[in-house]
């Protein structure tokens, strides 16, 4: 059995999925390439996955690709290029660092835009569900009429409105009843991309896409696992299961879990801020395997600095166990930490200690995803 840290629990709890476990992780907006915080959240499901396939499940993971939004449509705009281009572009170097990385493909990774008729549908559900009202084109969630919302996140008013205003929210817009309602359709700009639709001409808001894509793909209202960066807590997560659960009558996800952020000159890793390490960089002067076995040496809820000191290490790392050859040292102690809220930097440290007495370790850093058979 597997016990993980359930976001909207606030506790470590048993995680026990059917045979066939459904997971769904938010993916990149593909406008810029591929940081090590991306890199550690993915990681962080990637290893999840490989646990629960060595107790013998299947995973089925989709990760979308949020190929229209404001941040896309205005990189695009400051490039003079049109924004599908782009995204295709950095997607293809995004697939190409994550297959360097050893990350198992996802099942599915469908774009935001492959489901517009799906979205408009779904939009339609939670109007008639009383949750939703519309405004000159516009369709927002009404948070008042779903008692729920806040629950996962476990955040006040205040505290909401203030990441709200910070990550895209846009609570100052005049249309809404509450300044915590969040749009599910809006008006596009005469520069942007745009759909029919009955409430006029425009395209999808950002919380919408990922409901509809993990319940089209994964065949199903409610799922396993939602997965991705503690910054989408909220108010990305808290809107997505408020309107999920709303069109439903059903629970979106079992279990909620999220990767901690990568800080870097004592501030979170973003391309708002700028300050950046690029997975592509990295890979110019260190093995892949080694950034994979840096990033792993953090615990995923536990916020961490970037700092020169971990790609020599990580490289030393991979070196010894490598030179240690096959065997299954440190295997099961190795099980037993994954196990535990995936604890990786205790899985690394009993490998460490295998290796140092001289076992081969082979099978136990491949439970990490860390090859050392490679060539």
């Amino acid at each position: 059995m597997i016990r993980l840290y359930d976001t909207a629990k606030k506790e470590v709890v048993p995680f026990e999925p059917d045979r066939i476990v459904k997971i769904y992780t938010c993916g990149i907006t593909p406008y810029d390439a591929t940081h090590i915080g991306h890199a550690a959240t993915y990681l962080t499901y990637d290893v999840l996955q490989r646990r629960l396939r060595d107790l013998g499940h299947e995973t089925r993971c989709v990760r979308n690709v949020t190929d229209v939004d404001d941040d896309i449509l205005r990189k695009a705009r400051e490039l003079g290029v049109h924004y599908l281009d782009l995204a295709a572009k950095e997607t293809a170097r995004f697939d190409d660092d994550m297959r360097a990385l050893g990350m198992l493909p996802s099942w599915s990774e469908p774009r935001a835009t492959s489901a517009i008729a799906e979205i408009r549908k779904f939009i339609g559900q939670v109007l008639a569900s009383g949750h939703a009202y519309e405004v000159d084109g516009s369709v927002y969630f009404e948070v008042a009429t779903f008692k729920n919302f806040g629950t996962l996140s476990g955040l006040d008013r205040t505290t909401m409105l203030e990441l709200a205003a910070e990550r895209g929210g846009n609570p100052d817009d005049p249309k809404k009843r509450d300044p915590l309602d969040f749009v599910l359709w809006q008006p596009s700009a005469e520069d942007e991309p745009s759909w029919e639709s009955r409430w006029g001409y425009g395209r999808p808001g950002w919380h919408i896409e990922c409901s509809v894509l993990a319940m089209r793909d994964l065949d199903t209202p409610t799922i396993d696992l939602h997965g991705g960066g503690a910054d989408l807590i909220f108010p990305h997560h808290e809107c997505e299961s408020a309107q999920s659960e709303a069109a439903t009558g059903r629970p979106f996800s079992k279990h909620w879990m999220h990767q901690a952020m990568v800080r870097m000159d004592g501030e979170k890793m973003s391309k708002s801020l700028g300050n950046l390490v690029f997975v592509s960089d990295l890979r110019k002067e260190f093995d892949p395997t080694a950034i994979r076995l840096g990033l792993l040496n953090f615990h995923y809820r536990d916020s961490w600095e970037w700092n020169n000191e971990i790609m020599p290490t990580a490289s030393e790392r991979l070196e010894t166990w490598t030179r240690s050859g096959e065997g299954e040292g440190a295997l099961e102690t190795v099980r037993e930490h994954l196990s535990n809220d995936l604890n990786t930097p205790a899985a690394i440290e009993a490998i460490d200690a295998a290796a140092g007495k001289g076992q081969g370790v082979s099978k136990a850093a491949l439970l990490l995803g860390v090859d050392t058979k490679r060539p």
